[in-house]
């Protein structure tokens, strides 16, 4: 902590020196109008900005109330004033100085009939921005996650893929970091998959998908990261949205975002509530080959989910060149889980021998709390610029069960997680000339969570309940991240170039009072990065990024006792758990012709060290009915060295202004090679994903939208999982003005979303069907807009610009 206070003071002492270094600015009041130049009607929501060349950015801006008139709030200084509409042509007035309040006049707008069909059609869908080392997704009107959540976006942007059980893929590879606003949030805490099931899809703003980092990214997560960032307006005035919804199987939620910017403050605020009811089993079907006797044992339950999410900050410009925004965030999710267990024993003449009930309700209060810091310094260059970062977070999750077995309370069950993760981080960026800069950086995560797990069985004798100190346990982990990087890019003529180096040192302890074990681990990484493009025209560019990462065991698969929601079927982590590491090569093209956008990819990547989870006989058994069954454990293990090849494409077709199509394609072959307690695990196969997106506008300006996945079969060493594949169905219609909109949208139209697999071992042979989600889902929304435009601002899309930032 002596290294952050020091840094803080630094902070400080160099805030002060600059304000003390620049004159002194003041804020003056800016008034004009805009109209319609062939109606001479007033134009609300017309865009005002300020652009400073000696900043290279916006300084500020504002929209035009109901009667066209705009007042904004600007600091004194050299501007280029811009004056926007949508499918209006652009004015703009250069070098504008403004040294006093000042009416600029009235502005009369012209329709830009050229532009009128391509904007419209931009201004509703989901547009992509390509950058040298990601994609950028800026979520427009996409009506199938109205309503929704998080995991419902993430799964309609290209490259991502949310599975039965909520777990977010990239390409199809698993290990993938999700950040919010470019770090860990308390939004993924604990269990990302709540979190992210909890979060309003309102929320986002835009999903950054980045399958080659550069060196100024941390390089967990071997498969890419996918960052997302939350809305927050920059607009003066007061202005926000609010949505609220209701939903079958039983549903509702309420979520807002405020912004009120005045002078050099900006106030935000989103917050939620959501209430969500789930259904879901899971059923699993096992023979053991020795004995030939069967077990058929499901598990049907309803999760209650629901919680508040409030998100609240401060940004404060100091003046021209300096900002420091402030953030708070408050999570309370109270959910429940009553699930139903049912074991039934057949022989191997399927004999019915035994049966069970199993009743486990589960209790889970989950808090997290979120402190955040950032400080940002622009030079007078153009991209120079320092910025520090502290975030602190403390999440807390309780859970409790009592387990009735057979009509008799039998267990009970106690888990409680405490996490605190505190996050230090500052860059560096310096131009070097007009076309190359060098950026430099530290972080440091420092991350301690405890697990309290314990299990009171009953004692038959005495009708008491007793801690069973076998099952019992207390679980300290720490994981202590310090990493520095530095780069260099550099733009000549059509070719840009990233070049980059990473290094990470990782402190782990595990401490289990309980057993008495403790175990350190630590181990320092290089992390090289390559990302290159070359601009073949406007329309055309290609791109190549490599990259060496790794993949950090989660504390959960570190924690060596067994779960209780089954006992003849656990999952038990392995402390021996070491990282993966993998490099990783991308081949990308991008091609606009027509009314045609392709966006394509080959890759290669190669893992060391691969987790893989793994299911055997544990040689104990339990006795239920007075009859032995055998215990099935499911553990991940450092199982073998990978390969991955894989190509990808993402076609866009916009026939007319009414219709649009999207389609993603992904196309994977992985092998597998590793051994593990004299037993063989290699596998090999090929497999691929679809998506294709259908919109269309009927006649009354109803928006239909139609969204299909599939997942292709895959193999694995122990076995199959069968394909599956969705449908999901959405209509909307503006109303007010387009002040507001009503959705109407139906998930798993045909109740198809199943996670279906075969697994065979020498000892037993299961098949298995889980159902995460519910099925079929319906949801009506209605959002209500003040002050903030429906549309969209325009975006070139151009690929091959040389764009260095993180």
């Amino acid at each position: 902590m002596y290294k952050f206070f020091l840094t803080i003071t630094f902070i400080g002492l160099f805030v002060t020196t600059i304000n003390a270094q620049r004159p002194e600015t003041k804020q003056v009041n800016i008034t004009g109008k805009v109209v319609d130049n062939e109606t001479n009607q007033p134009l609300e929501y017309a865009t005002i900005a300020f652009y400073s060349k000696q900043q290279n950015k916006i300084i500020t801006g504002g929209i035009t109330d109901i009667k066209g008139h705009f007042k904004i709030s600007v600091p004194t200084g050299v501007y280029d004033i811009s004056i926007e509409y949508i499918s209006f042509k652009t004015q703009t007035i250069p070098n504008k100085r403004i040294t006093s309040n000042e009416n600029i006049g009235t502005f009369s707008l012209d329709i830009d009939a050229e532009a009128l069909d391509a904007v419209e059609i931009i201004a509703e869908r989901t547009t992509v921005e390509i950058r040298l080392d990601k994609k950028i997704y800026n979520v427009g009107k996409d009506l199938t996650v109205s309503g929704g959540t998080v995991s419902d976006v993430l799964d309609n942007v290209p490259s991502v893929s949310v599975d039965a059980e909520g777990n977010i893929a990239l390409r199809g590879d698993g290990n993938v970091l999700i950040l919010i606003n470019g770090k860990p949030s308390g939004l993924v805490g604990i269990n990302s998959t709540d979190a992210l099931q909890q979060l309003p899809a309102e929320s986002i703003e835009k999903v950054e998908v980045i399958t080659s980092p550069s060196a100024r990214y941390e390089s967990e997560g071997t498969a890419g990261i996918i960052n997302i960032i939350l809305r927050r307006s920059k607009l003066q005035g007061l202005n926000g949205a609010l949505t609220g919804n209701l939903g079958s199987p039983d549903a509702a939620g309420i979520s807002g975002n405020i912004n009120y910017r005045t002078g050099d403050v900006n106030f935000f605020n989103t917050s939620s509530y959501s209430y969500r009811e789930s259904p879901g089993h899971n059923y699993i079907f096992t023979r053991f080959k020795q004995s030939g006797d069967f077990t058929d044992e499901k598990t049907d339950w309803t999760s209650i989910r629901k919680g508040i999410t409030t998100n609240t900050g401060l940004e404060w410009y100091i003046n021209n060149s300096a900002s420091i925004t402030t953030s708070f965030l408050y999570s309370n999710n109270d959910n429940e889980r009553n699930s139903i267990n049912r074991l039934l024993q057949f022989d191997q003449d399927m004999n019915l021998i035994g049966e069970s009930n199993r009743l486990d309700p589960i209790l889970n209060d989950s808090k997290t709390i979120q402190y955040s810091l950032n400080f940002t310094k622009d030079f007078e260059q153009s991209s120079h610029q320092l910025t520090f970062d502290f975030q602190y977070e403390k999440n807390d999750q309780d859970r409790f069960s009592e387990v009735v077995f057979n009509g008799i309370t039998t267990d009970i069950v106690t888990t409680i997680d405490d996490q605190t993760q505190i996050l230090l981080r500052t860059d560096y960026v310096l131009p070097l000339g007009e076309n190359s800069q060098i950026e430099m950086g530290y972080r440091g995560d420092f991350d301690n969570k405890s697990t309290d797990y314990k299990v009171e069985l009953l004692d038959i004798a005495t009708n008491a309940f007793v801690v069973n100190d076998s099952l019992s346990n207390i679980f300290n982990f720490k994981q202590y991240v310090n990493a520095a990087y530095f780069q260099y890019g550099n733009k000549t003529g059509k070719f840009s170039y990233l070049l980059g180096l990473r290094m990470e040192n990782t402190q782990i302890t595990l401490d289990q009072p309980t057993s008495g074990d403790f175990e350190t681990k630590n181990y320092t990484g290089l992390f090289p990065t390559v990302n290159l493009s070359y601009e073949i025209s406007e329309d055309q560019s290609i791109t190549l990024g490599y990259n060496r990462r790794l993949r950090r065991p989660f504390s959960f698969f570190l924690n060596p006792f067994p779960s209780r929601t089954s006992l003849t079927n656990i999952f038990q982590g392995n402390p021996d758990l070491d990282p993966t590491y993998s490099t990783k090569i991308d081949l990308g093209y991008l091609n606009r012709f027509g009314k045609f956008t392709l966006s394509s990819s080959l890759y290669y990547q190669h893992s060391t060290d691969v987790r893989n989870f793994i299911s055997f006989e544990t040689g104990e058994v339990v006795e239920i009915n007075g009859i032995e069954v055998p215990v099935i454990q499911r553990s991940p293990v450092n199982l073998a060295t990978s390969d991955r090849f894989g190509f990808e494409f993402n076609l866009n077709y916009s026939p007319t202004k009414k219709w649009r199509i999207n389609s993603d394609f992904n196309l994977f072959k992985f092998a597998t090679k590793g051994d593990f307690n004299g037993t063989n695990f290699d596998s090999e196969d090929l497999s691929w994903t679809f998506r294709v997106n259908n919109k269309l506008t009927l006649p009354g300006k109803i928006d239909w939208q139609t969204n299909i996945n599939y997942r292709a079969p895959r193999n694995n060493s122990q076995g199959q999982s069968e394909s599956t594949y969705s449908t999901n169905m959405a209509f909307s219609k503006d109303l007010f003005k387009d002040k507001a909109s009503i959705a109407f949208n139906i998930r798993d139209l045909f109740d198809s979303i199943k996670f279906r697999s075969d697994l065979e071992t020498d000892t037993f042979f299961s098949t298995r069907e889980l159902q995460y989600r519910g099925g079929r889902t319906y949801n009506l929304s209605f959002t209500y807009r003040f002050n903030q435009k429906k549309k969209r601002q325009r975006s070139r899309n151009r690929g091959g610009d040389l764009e260095f930032e993180g």
